[in-house]
């Protein structure tokens, strides 16, 4: 069904993945005591952006950064901000509590985001 590549690019994905939640949500957890809760979640996914860049590259898709993919990358995730932007301030308007509604986030807009990331590097791959 799957490819062994595409296997190997969605653990890798997870790996990175996993690790640039963390450091969002860790950003996140601790701003959000002193500042407006839509800034300390912006503030943690810029930081986190960068991380997930070149992780994103070199390990889960082995490609270099470049301006094509670096471009895509970050289209990709200014439409996978404004998502999971929209999508926290729903959980909070539904009543989810503030440490627990960027989880729901996650949930939805990971999966989203690897679909559309892999595009960018397979499509935007620098031709040799």
């Amino acid at each position: 069904m799957f490819k062994k590549e595409t296997i190997g690019e969605l653990f890798r994905f997870g790996i990175v993945g996993v690790l640039a939640v963390a450091i969002h949500y860790a950003i996140y957890w601790i701003l959000q005591y002193w500042i407006d809760v839509n800034i300390a979640f912006t503030i943690g996914y810029i930081i986190s952006f960068f991380a997930n860049y070149y992780l994103s590259a070199h390990f889960t898709f082995r490609e270099d950064t470049n301006k094509k993919n670096g471009a895509g990358f970050a289209g990709a995730h200014i439409f996978n901000y404004f998502l999971q932007l929209g999508l926290f301030n729903f959980f909070l308007w539904i009543g989810v509590h503030r440490i627990l509604a960027p989880f729901a986030v996650f949930c939805i807009s990971v999966p989203t985001n690897f679909v559309v990331v892999r595009f960018v590097f397979k499509h935007f791959r620098k031709k040799d």
